[in-house]
């Protein structure tokens, strides 16, 4: 039976399991491999893994192993995706796919990334590809606020200058401890989540998940 999983460190709370698992009706077995040592992960996913999502700090070790990277990969620099094939170990970035569904809808303008980890980077590459006139920030960069018709927040954490941030829509990539919610025009991390899940499961098992089901599992 096929296997997947989830590398990287702190990975105990991730909703990843629960998610897959609504998927495909525990059809599949999906483990989270939490361990801090990148090189035991990455073993323990080529003995016993067909695919495997992959999160932080792990992102650009694992882009640096994959032996074929897509363009949304390449264009972000970092992973979050690998999966086993016949032509070797190809990386997706799942991240940059959830992104861009939640940006097309909103049409163009300005877009503000605040943070460049492996999601802002993924964030900055959809929303430059959709033709958004983009401007990074790292959070020492944000005291005094920025202004963007979307803001696109991927800090861990509340930041100096969070509480003044000016857009039509702000997106947050956390989801598990969101500082950002009262903002008007939120779009929470759940559906950042939801919508790299649902693109990056096909690509995981060539089939397509229960995004319905998927769904229920942010109410529990």
């Amino acid at each position: 039976m096929d296997r997947f999983g989830l590398i990287g460190h702190p990975i105990a709370h991730s909703l990843s399991p629960a998610l897959f698992t609504a998927a495909y009706g525990g059809k599949y077995p999906y483990d989270l491999i939490e361990t801090p040592d990148f090189e035991e992960a990455w073993a323990r996913f080529l003995s016993d893994y067909k695919a495997i999502n992959v999160t932080a700090p792990f992102k650009g070790n694992a882009f640096e192993r994959a032996d074929w990277k897509s363009p949304e990969c390449e264009r972000a620099g970092a992973t979050n995706l690998v999966v086993k094939t016949p032509d070797g170990l190809k990386a997706y970035n799942s991240d940059y796919l959830g992104v861009k569904a939640l940006l097309e809808p909103l049409g163009g303008g300005t877009a503000a990334v605040i943070g460049f980890g492996g999601a802002g980077k993924a964030a900055l590459a959809a929303a430059e590809d959709l033709g958004f006139s983009c401007t990074l920030y790292r959070h020492a960069e944000i005291a005094q606020g920025v202004r963007a018709d979307v803001i696109i927040y991927t800090l861990p954490r509340f930041a100096e200058g969070a509480d003044r941030l000016e857009c039509a829509h702000l997106i947050e990539a956390n989801y598990k401890d969101p500082c950002l919610s009262a903002h008007p025009g939120y779009i929470p991390g759940m559906e950042w989540l939801l919508q790299q899940a649902v693109t990056g499961y096909i690509l995981m098992t060539g089939e397509q998940p229960d995004a319905a089901a998927m769904r229920i599992v942010f109410a529990d």
